[in-house]
């Protein structure tokens, strides 16, 4: 749980660091560009810790992270910010443990009990009733460009937590940033040529933010996310990340400024219970 919240953490900056990335950056460079950087990272990492190549029977599995988590979930989050608030893409990325104990129970990982799935749509509904109540009763519709990416990232979330079991989370990660190059690498190079001068005015701010979800977001964070549902479980850790959108909130009350209720805390007091509540709950794995 503690490796899991850690994850959970540094996800938790990804909207707001996000946002100030596409205020000068177009976002599908944002997207795929802090992909390329992380492969490079992941890329140093294999190579010092000699690791192995992964078996055929992982290639899958490290397709579905990669599309899910790589470039799914990154792709739509940028262009979704260009409109959206990251408070308000941060309590839609609520469901995220909801949709990804669904993921699991569907790949037959794990079959939870009707009390942890009761836990989890509790802990749901509030985050969609706290998205709801600050979007004044109805969605933006960006908001579908962000459940998308709820689904792609808890695709690519299941399958890495079950396979984090056998590979380990660091090479699970590595090896599908590594497999997204062939894909990514012409794609940013086409992008990235016709904006360079834009690239070069896009200023300090925009430049941070993509590094964070560079280095953090894309892969560090998933060091710790996916070694916490391998040891824990992928259903059970996962209901950690209803913290995140709350975290997500005090970050972009800090970095960018976004207005912070105090109704905020009575709604994370909430969520906090539910998580606890869901750890009691069993999970046959």
């Amino acid at each position: 749980m503690l490796l899991g919240l850690a994850g959970v953490a540094l996800f938790s900056l990804t909207l707001p660091f996000t946002r100030m990335a596409v205020a000068g950056l177009e976002p599908v460079f944002v997207a795929l560009g802090r992909a390329l950087v992380a492969a490079l990272l992941a890329g140093i990492w294999l190579l010092w810790k000699r690791a192995p190549l992964p078996p055929r029977s992982a290639l899958w599995p490290l397709a579905m992270v990669s599309l899910g988590c790589v470039i799914g979930f990154p792709w739509l989050t940028s262009i979704a910010l260009r409109s959206l608030p990251a408070s308000h893409g941060a309590v839609l990325v609520g469901i995220l443990p909801l949709a990804t104990a669904l993921a699991s129970a569907l790949r037959g990982n794990e079959r939870p009990s009707p009390g942890f799935w009761l836990t989890a749509l509790a802990g749901s509904g509030i985050v969609i009733g706290f998205a709801l109540r600050q979007s004044g009763g109805s969605f933006h519709q960006a908001d579908l460009l962000m459940f998308g990416a709820v689904a792609a990232a808890a695709v690519g979330y299941a399958e890495g937590g079950k396979l984090s079991q056998s590979m380990g989370g660091q090479q699970v990660i590595s090896w599908a940033l590594l497999l997204s190059v062939p894909l990514v690498l012409p794609l940013v190079l086409w992008l990235a040529w016709p904006q360079l001068d834009r690239m070069a005015e896009a200023g300090v701010r925009a430049w941070i933010g993509f590094g964070y979800v560079s280095v953090f977001s894309m892969f560090i964070g998933f060091f710790f996310w996916y070694r916490g549902m391998a040891r824990g479980g992928i259903a059970r850790v996962g209901q950690v990340q209803l913290l995140q959108p709350f975290l997500t909130l005090a970050g972009a009350w800090v970095l960018l400024g976004e207005p912070l209720e105090m109704a905020n805390i009575g709604f994370a007091l909430a969520v906090i219970a539910v998580v606890a509540a869901g750890r009691r709950m069993q999970i046959k794995r």
